[in-house]
């Protein structure tokens, strides 16, 4: 591979000087009576202010480089990551007065104006997080008379109560004692044990649920319960305490698989009293596997998955195995915790894990594409941290996917070697191909390794997931403790896009069958209104920008109808301020897709989808530039409040807060790259050329 591959559109470094002079007053004889601008107004536009958006981004990112070379901004979830964390603390039976003030400052500024939490900016109060707080500020000690407690009471048995709460929310109150371990659902050890002969067993399930699910299951066996002194939920049940309403309510139908699992449910519960009297078969050869199988992944990694629920449940599971303070596990567990917070004389935020590699690779891309010179020693230091952080581990990866390949790939944290995913190594290869770094022959190895890695991943039906191939038993969402929405790791059209567009920038050819049957996977997934499903950014918006850009990549013709199509939805969702917004509640119902509050992040989406069609004249395209362009702030950054990111649709969501300022730029250059491109063609046409120029009365009658 070249140290600077070659390239068609995207990650393009146009020629700085390229500029219209005396082309406006012909440009406006020339240009026919239509939606376009007039050419003087474009120029004044489309070059000093894009410019000067440019610099001033490139230079603000640039600020915000770490001395390593990498780029990581604040993720930002809701405000159950506190609440946890309070009850944890108060189970644990180590209480740090000061960080506990600091902690319900933090969960009361979250608090709504009905009295409830919410779990992504601008939604509604939600019953899980809802009730997490009122327990977190009851353990703190805030009286239940308090007048934002009131308030919070009455949110939380309007949506429902302690009965509506899900699996891992009710082990939480479980192990204070708030909630009888009868009615959780079983989480039973042997899981570990069920061998990938058999259909429904451990490796089906996706790394993130496999990396919740030991630590809890060795809780569930423990059940090491404390309660907290004249603390109750009592409040929280709509209809008063009855066992009789605990019960996880069955399908109407008689024969479904929810309610086989059920049954089966008691069947673990009937096992458990033999695991408790030491007379279950195989409990303790499960419960030995499952504790060597969570301390060997904490080799490697920033705590066990290095994701704050898989952290917490591993540190809860060590004491409940008898792990005593002092052991380097606990000690390790407790640390890798501690660093996730954010501590300010009055405040204390937590992240659910950190994203350096995502961060960088999108920056890098970004400061790339508008032309930021690869040899920048900005780019190169990022350009070899990268490079430094693949993964030459065989991890779990390897139980789904059986290929003979060198092992590769990259995670989203600092550490996480058990866990590489396909998402962030996609990313990290755009941005590599772009940077030669000061070793241009390890970088290549590297990129080939990479790339040679993350194809193995490609799914049955052609579509590529994150972290596992072919993860989609969907029988796996019917056991009781599924309702996290994270049982599966199914394939997705925006990942998928991402690697077609990864292949199209290295010149594999449209006839490779790992293309064709991407390209199919992308059609057959696309909504009846033209967009596409987005699963790891909100959401519509999302989906739909990266397929756009990925079939431009692939020099695809835009103009067959199903890409219109995309094309005419993304118009229809523009806002009258020119931006583009969506919120998390289009994973709840579709009918809200595309609604909300305009963003700089989603608007830059929109734009790229849009850029696709090469029209730089295209009202709402324009429109979308000059909303990017007026609301950037004068350092060159971006302001947003809506949160973008996707964890588990309909239950965890994060903000991203670089993404504010990544993606706009990326926009600005896509969108400066195929201006150029029309302006050079309209030279040519002038000067008597014909170059490939197209002329704008054929653009008109796409």
């Amino acid at each position: 591979m070249p140290a600077t591959p070659p390239f068609e559109l995207g990650l393009y470094t146009p020629p700085r000087a390229l500029k219209l002079s005396a082309v406006p007053e012909i440009l406006s004889e020339t240009r026919p009576v239509g939606p376009y601008p007039t050419a003087s107004a474009s120029k004044v536009l489309l070059h000093s202010e894009l410019e000067t958006a440019i610099e001033r981004s490139q230079s603000y990112l640039l600020s915000l480089q770490k001395p390593e070379g990498l780029w990581v901004g604040e993720l930002m979830a809701d405000s159950t990551l506190c609440s946890d964390m309070i009850a944890y603390h108060h189970w644990d039976g180590k209480v740090d007065l000061e960080w506990q003030r600091k902690a319900v400052h933090h969960i009361f500024s979250m608090q709504l104006p009905d009295g409830g939490w919410n779990i992504y900016h601008g939604g509604p109060s939600e019953v899980n997080a809802t009730i997490k707080a009122y327990l977190a500020l009851k353990l703190a000690g805030v009286p239940v008379t308090d007048r934002r407690l009131l308030k919070a009471r009455q949110v939380a048995l309007s949506l429902g109560g302690v009965p509506r709460m899900n699996t891992f929310s009710r082990l939480y109150l479980a192990l204070l004692g708030l909630f009888p371990w009868g009615y959780v659902p079983t989480i039973p050890c042997e899981v570990i044990l069920i061998g990938k002969w058999f259909h429904v067993n451990f490796w089906e399930m996706s790394s993130w649920t496999r990396s919740m699910l030991v630590p809890l299951s060795i809780i569930n066996h423990f059940k090491p319960t404390r309660r907290p002194q004249n603390i109750t939920l009592d409040e929280l049940y709509p209809e008063g305490y009855h066992e009789r309403g605990l019960a996880l309510p069955p399908d109407p139908q008689a024969f479904t698989w929810r309610n086989f699992f059920i049954w089966l449910d008691k069947l673990h519960k009937f096992a458990e009293w033999f695991a408790q009297n030491n007379i279950h078969p195989f409990r303790k050869r499960a419960l030995e596997k499952a504790e060597q199988w969570m301390l060997e992944r904490f080799e490697g990694s920033d705590g066990l998955a290095a994701i704050f629920p898989a952290m917490l449940n591993a540190l809860i599971a060590l004491k409940a195995l008898g792990y005593r303070d002092d052991h380097p596990a606990v000690i390790r567990a407790e640390h890798e915790l501690k660093r996730l917070e954010h501590e300010t004389a009055e405040d204390i935020r937590i992240e659910p894990c950190f994203s350096p590699v995502w961060d960088t690779a999108i920056v890098a891309i970004c400061l790339r594409e508008s032309g930021v010179s690869e040899n920048h020693p900005a780019l190169q230091k990022a350009g070899e941290w990268l490079v430094s952080k693949e993964i030459r581990f065989r991890g779990d990866w390897q139980y789904k996917n059986t290929a003979n390949v060198e092992p590769s790939g990259w995670a989203f944290e600092y550490e996480n070697k058990w866990n590489p995913d396909v998402d962030d190594t996609a990313m990290v290869l755009l941005a590599l191909r772009r940077i030669p770094t000061g070793q241009p022959n390890l970088r290549d190895e590297c990129f080939k390794r990479g790339l040679d890695w993350m194809m193995s991943f490609q799914c049955k039906d052609g579509g590529w997931g994150a972290f596992d191939k072919d993860c989609t038993k969907n029988i796996l969402e019917k056991v009781p403790f599924a309702d996290h929405n994270a049982m599966l790791d199914p394939e997705c059209a925006d990942i998928t896009a991402r690697i077609l567009e990864l292949l199209a920038y290295e010149g594999v050819d449209l006839d490779h069958p790992q293309v064709r049957d991407a390209i199919c996977f992308i059609r057959e997934h696309q909504e009846e209104d033209g967009s596409w499903y987005g699963r790891w950014g909100v959401n519509y918006l999302y989906g739909t920008w990266q397929v756009l850009r990925g079939m431009r990549a692939l020099n695809w013709n835009m103009n067959e109808p199903w890409l219109l199509e995309a094309r005419d939805w993304l118009e229809s969702v523009q806002h009258e301020d020119g931006g583009w917004g969506e919120r998390c509640n289009t994973y709840d119902d579709p009918v809200f897709k595309g609604q909300g509050p305009s963003t700089a992040s989603q608007t830059a989406w929109a734009v790229m989808g849009l850029c696709a069609f090469d029209d730089p004249y295209w009202p709402s395209l324009v429109r979308g530039i000059e909303r990017l362009i007026r609301t950037q702030n004068e350092d060159g950054s971006w302001t947003e409040h809506e949160t973008t990111g996707t964890g588990f649709p309909k239950v965890f969501y994060l903000k991203y807060d670089m993404y504010r300022n990544a993606w706009p730029l990326l926009a600005l250059a896509t969108y400066r790259n195929i201006l150029q491109k029309a302006e050079a063609k309209e030279i040519q046409y002038v000067n008597g050329v014909a170059g490939g120029f197209v002329r704008e009365e054929v653009l008109a009658k796409r």
